[in-house]
């Protein structure tokens, strides 16, 4: 496997055969999850700090199984018990952090682009679990693999992602890692959330969910980010789920075996309905399970884990 990656900052700075070996690697790794005792020595004596500076469920959870799965130590901090709420800057936090002879440092922060300044100083490697509105890496790995698991494939795919598309990290990295990858990409939303400009991304742009859904392979929903926005983007959430909803009459123009995803948490019944989030065509939460296999995969290929101590 060829990985000489130090940091993972983003999709955008990932090559085609960076993004495979990411995916193969989680693939092989996964089936450690379903083993009875979920552990393996690879990464033992490693030392690994969850830094998450905004809320988290899935991602957060799913980093502290990955790093314990592989054996490695790791401690999370949250905001609230971190010294920021005394007045030491973030740098100071991450050096004090990083002399406790740390590995990694798995970073959330509402500032986007704080990944990125952390690396221009430290020696640990740096992984974005979500910085602003600009990437969250680990989410479109994991949202590829599914995917793949679910399609055998991403090249050629239509998928369409719904929503919040300005203010949203997940939809910034998905669109990077699925045209990289030969998929067509299509962004669905009300005007005010997703500007003619995010074509420029590499995706095309539709405000009519009902004709973007006919013959999508793929359809990737996302929560309005109500703590985002500084002002209102449309009318009434009323409004937003009579027009971009996905409900089960939309869903029918979709392909026979078209997929349902969701990065989470989900608002039921606003941007899709409780009857399709809890179907067989949801994959909402093997997402949320192959997430584990993802950050297991980013931390074994950036921490210099051993095949043999996966194998064994």
């Amino acid at each position: 496997m060829s990985f000489n990656k130090k940091h993972l900052l983003g999709i955008q700075h990932l090559t085609k055969p960076e993004i495979l070996t990411i995916l193969d690697t989680a693939e092989s790794l996964k089936e450690i999850s379903k083993r009875e005792v979920k552990k393996v020595p690879a990464l033992r004596g490693k030392t690994i700090i969850n830094l998450f500076f905004e809320p988290s469920t899935r991602t957060r959870s799913s980093f502290e199984l990955a790093a314990k799965r592989l054996s490695a130590d790791i401690s999370s901090f949250s905001k609230a018990s971190s010294s920021t709420v005394k007045g030491e800057t973030l740098k100071d936090t991450v050096l004090n952090l990083e002399a406790m002879q740390t590995d990694a440092l798995i970073i959330r922060h509402s500032a986007s682009g704080t990944p990125h300044f952390l690396s221009t100083f430290c020696r640990s490697h740096i992984i974005n679990a979500g910085d602003g509105t600009h990437e969250h890496p680990t989410q479109a790995l994991l949202d590829a693999f599914t995917i793949r698991e679910e399609k055998g494939k991403l090249k050629g795919l239509k998928v369409i992602i719904v929503g919040d598309i300005l203010h949203s990290r997940v939809a910034r990295s998905n669109i990077f890692l699925l045209n990289k990858m030969g998929a067509k990409v299509v962004l669905v939303g009300p005007p005010a959330l997703v500007p003619p400009q995010m074509a420029r991304l590499g995706a095309q742009v539709d405000y009519n969910m009902d004709r973007a859904v006919k013959d999508a392979d793929v359809i990737m929903m996302l929560r309005i980010q109500l703590e985002r926005q500084q002002k209102n983007f449309f009318p009434s959430v009323r409004e937003y789920r009579s027009l971009f909803s996905l409900t089960p009459k939309r869903f029918e123009t979709a392909r026979k075996n078209a997929i349902i995803m969701h990065p989470g948490p989900i608002n039921r019944d606003v941007e899709i309905s409780t009857q399709l989030a809890d179907s067989l065509k949801s994959v909402i939460l093997k997402q949320v399970e192959n997430g584990i296999a993802i950050r297991m995969a980013v931390l074994y290929l950036l921490l210099g884990g051993k095949e043999r101590d996966v194998t064994d």
